[in-house]
């Protein structure tokens, strides 16, 4: 562990580097167990980041990207900022107003990529555990929550974030891992010459504030299909209403197989610097951002998998109820290689 500076309340913030054999470097940080950077070879064997970041605490400070944070309670929207459980209603903060809707994003105004976690590295030097006690009524959820995040680096060349969390009182909960990629090795260059592939046979429609409206529609014959891998700028600008209402990319599609296994969902690809990575895990939905609100637009993409947004509203949509005496779990595998 480094320092990586304090923070105003003068706690310190350390930055913890993970390498494996092959020289893969990952740099995560106990300020929102985030992902700071992650390096990988070209074809050529040049390292070099792969990642949307910044170069000092203070970036991540004033960031309001969500670059490479974990964020939680409950990543993605909630419609209205409203929810009930077992018969009580629940306010949350609305903190974003896609086509003027207010909702909640991203577990609010200071959500778990704003507080500083126990880190507690491993013996071997190959992962590293974050934990959180997120307090009864923080950002208007209930429960004292218990959260953790491990952050492996492996020798088969995966990154793995995985997430577990118990509570004292059901709440929703849907961790969620949100780096922004960027294979080209250039993180000043759009993303839109990248080759996308979605193991997803559906998609989720939202409405104009972008909650999903409950329908799984076909990604058959639009451009949501990307069952084969498609340039992700063919068809970014198409004349289709979701794409109208997102400005682009940023959809959740709803992963092919069993949730609660670990499966494909996505393979993305740089056919310039022959840079590849997978995604695995065991969660229903993966959401595709095209970077479309970045200050520097459409640099890095966000493949974020996750329960399906607006789920604790969504009797339809899978579980996203924690009680006591349960644990969640989430596991997300990277899995890089070149070609």
């Amino acid at each position: 562990m480094e320092s990586y500076g304090t923070l105003p309340d003068g706690r310190e913030v350390g930055l913890y580097t993970l390498v494996n054999s092959h020289g893969l470097r990952a740099k995560v940080t106990d300020f929102g167990a985030i992902l700071v950077s992650m390096e990988t070879p070209d074809r050529d064997g040049t390292l070099a980041p792969i990642t949307l970041g910044f170069d000092t605490l203070e970036g991540w400070l004033k960031d309001d990207c969500y670059l490479g944070a974990t964020v939680g309670r409950f990543g993605n929207r909630v419609r209205d900022g409203k929810f009930t459980v077992d018969g009580k209603e629940y306010t949350l903060a609305t903190n974003n107003t896609p086509g003027g809707i207010p909702c909640h994003l991203h577990g609010g105004v200071v959500g778990f990529n704003k507080r500083l976690w126990d880190a507690q590295p491993s013996a071997d030097g190959h992962s590293v555990t974050f934990t959180y006690l997120s307090p009864d009524g923080e950002e208007g959820y209930p429960g004292n929550l218990t959260a953790r995040v491990t952050y492996t680096l492996t020798d088969d060349n995966e990154l793995i974030w995985e997430a577990e969390a118990t509570t004292d009182a059901t709440t929703p909960l849907n961790m969620v891992h949100h780096t922004y990629w960027n294979l080209g090795g250039d993180l000043s260059t759009p993303i839109l010459d990248h080759l996308l592939a979605l193991d997803a046979d559906t998609f989720l429609p939202t409405d104009s504030g972008l909650i999903p409206t409950g329908e799984k529609a076909p990604v058959d014959g639009t451009p949501m299909n990307f069952k084969e891998p498609r340039v992700i700028g063919e068809r970014i600008e198409a004349d289709f209403e979701p794409l109208h209402l997102a400005g682009g990319y940023d959809h959740c599609w709803v992963v092919n197989g069993e949730p609660g296994t670990l499966r494909p969902a996505a393979r993305l690809s740089h056919p310039g610097s022959g840079r590849v990575m997978e995604v695995i895990t065991d969660q229903p939905g993966i959401q595709f951002y095209a970077g479309n609100f970045l200050p520097n637009y459409r640099t890095g993409l966000c493949l974020e998998t996750q329960n399906f947004p607006d789920a604790p509203n969504q009797p339809a949509f899978p579980d996203s109820l924690v009680r006591p005496g349960e644990t969640y779990r989430h596991v997300m595998v990277h899995r890089f290689g070149v070609e």
